[in-house]
């Protein structure tokens, strides 16, 4: 949660932002995807470096870490350096996502792994709500400088907290040996699991960014112009993913993680295509319906690569991280052009034929398996 927190609360004040520096709607964009694009490059590298030393410390430290360049984006002069300290935050956040993800595949297995992965996303889904819904409210409050002033100060008591309460690693193995990551690097990028998976996150994360970053510019147009405050309301939403995440851990239980993703991705461009009506209600429901689509897709993704993938677990996430924040990237960025020429209309059938791609690489790409109970 305290991960999330930073990374997508921007989204709430964008409009905000676009009025105070004079930002195109492509710069916007890319001020989500600053972050985004950090974590896509670091992931891999994080979780190389996860495997030699460890992994509660890796966690706590990154924590620490994520709070700097938070505080210093209160400071910013221009989107130029938003979108530095942006950047910066994202050098942080696999050492937080990539190797808890790594702890819960080394500490448990079967049944309770897939529990607990479902409840690690609902953990992220919490820290994306809460950091758009706080972010926006602090605005109308002190005003978003002050209030990432705020945000810096949870981000340190959650340090605090996860240093206390987080038990230590039983079962890590340190891998220092640099030749035996690179050997387990290349295993994985020919390894069918993980390449499958990498392609799907990125069309999974493609999908939010774009739509979550691109439908406040929608809203606080005509007819709507709902204020931050409103906006970050909307993100409600996004709890329901907090609710149907650990429920789907029993779907794939019973259809296996190919069948789970196929559904939920038909299920997410539904509500993709009913954010295009025009009264309020009927975009919140589509938002909801959509986002509740791709939770469960990533949980299925994520749970996919930590049931069959046994070797260098730490790598094999950074991958996946690296593959879904390139997507992600991708999202904001194109999604700016696509909402720059078209407005939201555009975008959603831009975001629609990646869901269509998502949904060839989860019918063909993904081999049929089922979570083993214990």
């Amino acid at each position: 949660m305290f991960a999330f927190l930073q990374v997508y609360s921007i989204q709430a004040v964008l409009p905000v932002m676009m009025v105070d520096f004079a930002a195109t709607e492509v710069q916007a964009g890319m001020i989500v995807g600053a972050t985004v694009l950090a974590i896509a490059i670091m992931s891999p590298f994080l979780g190389m470096l996860s495997d030699a030393v460890g992994r509660k410390s890796f966690i706590v430290g990154a924590l620490l870490f994520l709070a700097i360049p938070t505080a210093l984006i209160a400071q910013s002069s221009s989107i130029e350096w938003v979108g530095i300290w942006r950047f910066m935050q994202g050098l942080s956040v696999p050492g937080i996502t990539v190797v808890t993800i790594a702890y819960i595949g080394e500490e448990f297995e079967g049944r309770a792994m897939t529990e607990l992965m479902s409840f690690y996303v609902s953990g992220c889904v919490l820290g994306g709500f809460m950091g758009r819904f706080l972010l926006g409210h602090l605005h109308e409050l002190i005003g978003w400088r002050h209030g990432y002033y705020v945000m810096t100060a949870m981000t340190l008591l959650g340090a605090i907290w996860v240093g206390k309460m987080l038990p230590s690693s039983r079962h890590f193995v340190a891998n220092p040996n640099f030749r035996s990551a690179i050997q387990t690097l290349g295993e994985h990028v020919t390894n069918r699991y993980v390449v499958t998976a990498c392609l799907l996150g990125a069309c999974v994360l493609f999908s939010l960014v774009g739509c979550f970053t691109f439908i406040n510019l929608h809203l606080a147009d005509e007819p709507y112009q709902l204020t931050t405050g409103a906006l970050a309301n909307i993100f409600a939403v996004y709890l329901l993913g907090v609710v149907i995440t650990p429920l789907s851990s029993k779907l794939l239980r019973r259809f296996g993680s190919a069948r789970t993703v196929r559904v939920a991705i038909v299920v997410s461009m539904v509500g993709l295509l009913l954010t295009l009506v025009t009264p309020l209600w009927g975009v919140i429901i589509g938002l909801a319906i959509m986002s509740s689509g791709v939770f469960v897709t990533q949980s299925a993704t994520i749970s996919y690569i930590a049931v069959n993938v046994k070797k260098g677990r730490s790598l094999a996430s950074g991958l996946y991280y690296m593959g879904y924040y390139t997507g992600g990237t991708l999202g904001a960025w194109l999604g700016g052009i696509a909402y720059a020429r078209g407005q939201w209309s555009l975008t959603v059938w831009l975001l629609l034929f990646v869901q269509v791609l998502a949904l060839l690489i989860a019918s063909f790409g993904m081999i049929k398996t089922t979570v083993r109970a214990k």
